[in-house]
């Protein structure tokens, strides 16, 4: 089986991180910026193929790839590496690839409140594959486990139709050698 170890993305993230700033979105030095990211490690795993890790929340007991949101003036794939390292202790300089799928969510649904102002509503997603040698990762209190899934069972398996649409973006790109456009 072929897959791409990483994709030319820093470009497009560099961009998307400029929209999201023209928006109007809070990015400022310090505090919670405006944006989520979703990471999900990959290995393949010889004979079984690839296979994808997935974090079973502590809190709504639910699968999902690492998630959280950007600190300060982080960029989509820094906050990517953070979170990674934190939530499951995948090194910084691991291989990441950014995706093209991005989902919105409703800001209520983050943080709570309307922290950055009543006119935003919404906050963007950014998604990312991460190659993982070790199948070993480490759990940080927000996940009560992890497993490495195959594709089918992490599609069945995954709660949000944002993280299937992503991973599906992933799996296909893995599997066919797709590069980003750009």
């Amino acid at each position: 089986m072929r897959h791409r170890s990483g994709y030319q993305f820093t470009a497009l993230v560099g961009a998307a991180y400029g929209l999201l700033v023209a928006a109007g979105n809070s990015v400022g030095s310090a505090g919670r910026a405006a944006f989520q990211v979703l990471v999900f490690p990959y290995r393949d795993s010889g004979a079984d193929g690839l296979e994808y890790a997935l974090f079973r929340r502590a809190e709504g007991e639910y699968w999902q790839g690492v998630a959280g949101g950007g600190e300060g003036a982080e960029t989509p794939l820094d906050a990517a590496r953070r979170e990674a390292a934190e939530e499951a202790g995948i090194p910084r300089d691991a291989d990441f690839a950014a995706l093209d799928s991005v989902a919105t969510i409703p800001v209520v649904n983050v943080t709570g409140d309307f922290r950055w102002g009543p006119d935003v509503l919404v906050i963007p997603e950014y998604t990312f594959g991460v190659r993982c040698d070790d199948p070993n990762l480490t759990l940080s209190g927000e996940h009560t486990g992890y497993r490495w899934f195959g594709f089918g069972d992490a599609m069945t398996a995954l709660r949000w139709d944002s993280n299937r649409n992503a991973l599906w973006e992933l799996n296909h790109r893995l599997l066919h050698s797709v590069p980003r456009p750009g």
